[in-house]
């Protein structure tokens, strides 16, 4: 069973991020991710790119169910963090 330190661990070997933030029971996580690499991606794009990264992962249930609840660079993340 993972923890969340360990799927955060994860998503940061997928790509550089300037942030990363992860909860979870083990079973389902959910995610926040801030990074550089989402810049012009639309959402679906920068979940597919996260989630590819983990595709060894996700098949063979040692990570069971990943949501990410944010995908943002940085520009947006500190919009949202401001208002």
């Amino acid at each position: 069973m993972l923890h969340p330190e360990q799927v955060k661990s994860l998503i940061e070997n997928v790509i550089p991020c300037e942030f990363v933030a992860v909860e979870g029971d083990g079973h389902h996580f959910f995610a926040q991710i801030v990074s550089a690499e989402f810049e012009g991606k639309n959402r679906l794009t920068r979940h597919r790119l996260i989630k590819d990264g983990l595709a060894a992962q996700l098949a063979s249930n040692e990570l069971h169910a990943l949501s990410i609840s944010v995908a943002a660079t940085p520009a947006e993340w500190a919009a949202k963090q401001s208002a």
